[in-house]
């Protein structure tokens, strides 16, 4: 089971118990009942939650989050610079070498533009943002050769389904820079 499918099964359990709650107090909202053993009730159901979220969710969000797509950039990755515009992207260049960790520096000149890069398969493979007036840094090593399309995330205009360039992976040493 990846990360992903448990996340969706997490978050459908949750909004399920959600739903059921919401649908009993609805169903009771008419009832009328002393305040006190109702007040007494509540607070102690609030403070079950309340550990139940530290003793679940902590671990849970600390299991989750272990396994982070960003790694600190490595010195002498290969470099990216790539801009983005009402609707291209410009790369200063497209080959890189497969095995090398590639550092993609990302920007925008106008609007904010999804910088997706997806394998042959169509499989998104790393993201980040380009934003107008700030470099994002993206850093990814590809570890199987090919040519990568790089697709706007970012609804950014009526051209933007045309928004693609590419990068080939070639075999280690065989870089044009």
């Amino acid at each position: 089971m990846t990360v992903q499918t448990l996340s969706l099964l997490l978050s459908f359990a949750a909004i399920l118990a959600l739903t059921a709650i919401f649908l009993r107090v609805r169903l009771r909202a008419g009832a009328a009942k002393d305040y006190a053993p109702v007040q007494r009730r509540a607070y102690r159901f609030r403070a079950i939650l309340f550990w139940g979220m530290v003793l679940v969710g902590l671990p849970a969000t600390v299991w989750l989050l272990r396994i982070t797509p960003y790694a600190a950039a490595p010195t002498g990755a290969q470099v990216v610079n790539a801009t983005g515009a009402q609707w291209f992207w410009d790369l200063d260049r497209t080959d890189v070498a497969m095995g090398e960790p590639v550092e993609f520096n990302v920007t925008s000149t106008d609007v904010n533009h999804g910088f997706g890069i997806y394998d042959e398969t169509g499989r998104l493979v790393a993201q980040v943002q380009a934003m107008p007036g700030y470099v994002n840094h993206l850093t990814h090593t590809f570890d199987t050769p090919g040519t990568y399309q790089i697709l706007c995330l970012e609804y950014c205009g009526l051209a933007h389904h045309d928004m693609m360039t590419e990068i080939t992976v070639t075999a280690a040493g065989g870089t044009n820079g």
